[in-house]
């Protein structure tokens, strides 16, 4: 289970891997356009989750999707699209080549766009704002986390993919895009206009606290799983470290995930000799990543977590919690528990699809469910200024959990 990966974009949380189905005979004797979507049927017959394909019959929906002609690549991919959604799962999806290009730019640490992480609410599927990234030309013009984007450009986003929303954000710097956003905590609607800039993906924010308590306490903020937050997480650590830090604070708030490999590395970081996490395939075989001898710190830690803590930062966060190596505090997750692998197409597509599901170390499925923290503390949202103030009320409990490093105690 151990593949290569890479983050996949604004909110969604993937194990990556890279595919070549080659043809049958037989295949020979179709077009290129019913090839492709071959491709796609093969890839899900092979690898999706649930072998019964929300009760369906796979190859009939083949056979059904064959006897229609394609004019040309859209209606293959149109095809592909229709096929997907008959599984019901809005993570198993087509990324059409410019989606993929978009995507692959946006493992490159850096692109340029308004600056939202997104995903789709679990019980409307409606796109929620997870959070805007500190400093972008979102967060400047008041999108919040937890708004919901209605329209992008006058395109409505009910049933678009999430891919296709990120698509529709990113753009040319300069240019500008016009968001119809609801602000459910406000109850109103309104219409911003936002000019995309660079947009920075630096996953970690550190800074050693000596306000707060008497116990020098490093807080540490990641916004995402990407290729390089393993390496920034351990050198923020390591100079927290030589600053004199006694105690740790790890903000998982907000942190949509990314990668599952990311996700282990940073929870060994953090513990020595534990599970770190189970993953299950459609037959119900499990396989497990456990802690390698390199935790680089024992210092009490203390995890921030709420509704936007979602997939490998659930991965994370439980790993933390179910083996007593760190007190949780906030609200109960996202609860993405389920695993997509992408697979390249024969024509610079993609095709992203659930393959497994995750459990804690305590064998828990948090999917739908989320991970409850040890200490629930609800709080109303607040600006990145705010956080770590006197307004920031989970940032604070954490600060007197460590205090004394009761927090070891409490987890033990």
């Amino acid at each position: 289970m151990r593949k290569r990966g890479f983050w996949v974009g604004l909110g969604c949380v993937c194990l990556v891997t890279l595919s070549w189905l080659g043809w049958t005979p037989q295949a020979n004797a179709f077009t290129e356009d019913q090839k492709i979507f071959l491709q796609a049927w093969r890839i899900v017959n092979q690898a999706y989750i649930d072998d019964t394909f929300n009760d369906q019959n796979w190859w009939l929906m083949r056979q059904n999707y064959l006897r229609k002609p394609f004019d040309d690549r859209d209606d293959a991919y149109d095809a592909i699209e229709e096929m997907l959604a008959t599984l019901d799962d809005p993570f198993t999806r087509l990324l059409r080549p410019e989606q993929y290009r978009s995507l692959q730019v946006s493992t490159s640490g850096e692109l340029s766009g308004v600056g939202l992480q997104i995903d789709l609410a679990p019980e409307t599927h409606q796109l929620e704002v997870v959070t805007p990234i500190a400093g972008s030309p979102a967060e400047a013009a008041g999108v919040q986390a937890g708004d919901y984007i209605l329209e992008i450009d006058g395109f409505k986003t009910q049933d678009m993919a999430l891919d296709e929303a990120a698509t529709r954000m990113r753009g040319k710097i300069g240019t500008s895009v016009v968001l119809t956003v609801e602000h459910p905590e406000e109850e109103k609607t309104e219409k911003i206009k936002i000019v995309r800039d660079r947009i920075s993906l630096n996953p970690v924010h550190a800074q050693l606290d000596t306000e707060n308590s008497d116990t020098p306490i490093g807080y540490i903020r990641l916004s995402q799983f990407s290729a390089n937050a393993t390496q920034e997480l351990k050198t923020a650590i390591q100079k927290l470290d030589n600053q004199g830090a006694e105690a740790y604070i790890l903000d998982l708030r907000n942190n949509p995930g990314g990668l599952l490999q990311a996700g282990v590395s940073i929870a060994r970081l953090w513990i020595d000799n534990d599970p770190i996490v189970y993953t299950v395939n459609r037959q119900g075989m499990f396989d497990s990543f456990y802690a390698d001898h390199n935790a680089i710190t024992d210092a009490p830690l203390a995890v921030l977590v709420n509704k936007g803590t979602a997939s490998a930062s659930e991965i994370v966060a439980g790993a933390l919690q179910d083996n007593h190596r760190a007190t949780l505090v906030g609200q109960t997750t996202f609860g993405k528990g389920l695993i997509q692998s992408l697979f390249e197409l024969s024509d610079d597509a993609g095709l992203a699809v659930t393959v497994a599901k995750y459990e804690t170390p305590n064998h828990t499925d948090i999917n739908k469910q989320g991970i409850t923290p040890d200490y629930e503390i609800s709080q109303d949202p607040i600006t990145v200024s705010q956080i770590g103030t006197e307004a920031d009320l989970q940032y604070q409990k954490a600060v007197n959990l460590l205090k004394g490093n009761s927090v070891i105690a409490e987890a033990t």
